[in-house]
C-alpha cells in the first residue's frame, strides 16, 4: 500500500476539537460538512488548501480530547491520505483503525510544511520526496492494516463475520 501526497503539519496535542470544532459536531451527521470544516479553529481557509490523498503531520499525542468518532471520519471523509505523528492518544488511534483511517507512527520533525511524501504502510518507511529523505515508520501489525485494507471494523466483519485474523 503505497501512499503519495503533500504534508501539511501541525505540533504537539493537536486535539479532536482542533481537527473539527464542537461547534458541527452536533449540527450536522453529513460527512462531506463536517470534512469541510476540518482544522478551521487554526486555519479557517484549511479545506481549501487539501487535496485528496494529502497527509496530515503532528507530532505527539495526536488527537487528544474527546472519544468521539467525529474527528476521524471529517479526516476520512476529506480523503486525506493518512496521518502522520510522532504518537496517538489512545482512544483517537482506535477509533481511526475501526473506520479505517491510516495512521502512522513515525519521527515528524524532518517532515516541513507542503513536503511531497511518498508512504509505504506495508515496508514501513517514508520517502519525503522534497529533501530525499528516507523516514523509517512504526509499521502497524497485519491485523490492523487488514481492518484498514477493508475500509474499518465494520466492513471487515461484513466480509469475514468473525475476528479471526
Amino acid at each position: 500500500m503505497i501512499l503519495n501526497g503533500k504534508a501539511h503539519k501541525f505540533g504537539d496535542d493537536i486535539n479532536t476539537d482542533y481537527i473539527i470544532s464542537g461547534r458541527y459536531k452536533f449540527k450536522t451527521l453529513d460527512m462531506a460538512e463536517l470534512a469541510s470544516h476540518i482544522f478551521e479553529d487554526i486555519d479557517p481557509e484549511f479545506s481549501k488548501k487539501i487535496s485528496e490523498g494529502d497527509f496530515i503531520v503532528g507530532g505527539s499525542n495526536f488527537g487528544c480530547g474527546s472519544s468521539r468518532e467525529q474527528a476521524v471520519l471529517a479526516l476520512k471523509h476529506a480523503k486525506i491520505g493518512a496521518v502522520i505523528a510522532k504518537s496517538f492518544a489512545r482512544i483517537f488511534f482506535r477509533n481511526g483503525i475501526n473506520v479505517g483511517l491510516i495512521l502512522i507512527e513515525a519521527d515528524t520533525e524532518k517532515i516541513s510544511q507542503n513536503d511531497i511524501l511518498r508512504v509505504d504502510v506495508t515496508s514501513g518507511k517514508i520517502t519525503n520526496i522534497t529533501k530525499n529523505e528516507i523516514i523509517p515508520v512504526r509499521p502497524l501489525p497485519d491485523f490492523l492494516l487488514r481492518i484498514i485494507q477493508e475500509g474499518g471494523i465494520v466492513n471487515y466483519l461484513k466480509k469475514y463475520r468473525d475476528f479471526k485474523i
